[in-house]
């Protein structure tokens, strides 16, 4: 697996600091802005008879949402932290979660014989992933979806960088949530916005719909108004 210690390091030391309170998380958004919105634009091309899979679930805020919707919804995160604070989050069982990385073909090989066909749920995993480690994310996508399944990937954008640039040149500089993020090492819209189709398409994926959205954040601006994010999402399938 292509995952470097630093990356996963960073990840672990950021669940660790990061408190059980729902919208510590700079994106742990309420899933009426983040994962409603999304399955709206999912929903025609998918058949909720089939399992979901929400790749870097994080503590599971949009994963016990889906679970709802779906006949079974699962949470997988490289980080351990954030796969124990999302089951203490969800103590009724609602979904399933599990530590697994994206680049672990092996390890994702055997979730896909074990689920079968699965729509897949991947919000702003790719634009931060280390470059080496993008491609490995879009297969597991690909490898998931098997022939029934449909994905939909939301990635944020290079204009994403100049908004968080603005948010953090404030005269006490970033707010605690995005310094806690700079602070630990991630790297947010770190990927051109070009990248994100190709490696889709390099792993076997055609895009079924597409647009340009935000991705809610749960800082504010001085003025009080919610920071949004510019992004662009896709509903994929296998080619």
């Amino acid at each position: 697996m292509s995952v470097s210690e630093r990356y996963r390091q960073a990840w672990e030391s950021y669940w660790r600091n990061t408190s059980d309170a729902p919208g510590d998380a700079i994106w742990d958004a309420d899933p009426s802005l983040s994962a409603a919105p999304h399955l709206d634009l999912l929903a025609p091309h998918a058949d909720p008879s089939l399992p979901i899979v929400d790749l870097g679930c994080g503590n599971g805020t949009q994963t016990r949402y889906l679970a709802a919707r779906f006949a079974r919804a699962l949470g997988v995160d490289l980080s351990r932290a954030a796969v124990e604070r999302a089951r203490r989050a969800d103590p009724a069982g609602t979904a399933e979660f599990r530590q697994l990385s994206l680049t672990d073909a092996a390890g994702v090989a055997d979730l896909a014989r074990r689920l079968g066909d699965a729509n897949v749920y991947l919000r702003a995993v790719i634009h931060q992933s280390d470059a080496p480690d993008r491609r490995p994310v879009a297969r597991a996508v690909a490898r998931l979806l098997g022939r029934r399944g449909r994905g939909f990937v939301a990635e944020l954008t290079a204009e994403s960088r100049a908004v968080l640039a603005e948010l953090a040149a404030g005269p006490g500089g970033p707010p605690p949530k995005l310094r806690r993020v700079l602070d630990h090492g991630l790297r947010p819209a770190d990927a051109a916005d070009k990248e994100v189709p190709e490696v889709l398409a390099e792993a076997g994926l055609q895009i079924l719909a597409e647009g340009p959205t935000a991705l809610a954040q749960t800082e504010q601006w001085p003025d009080g108004s919610r920071v949004e994010l510019p992004a662009r999402w896709f509903v994929v399938a296998r080619a």
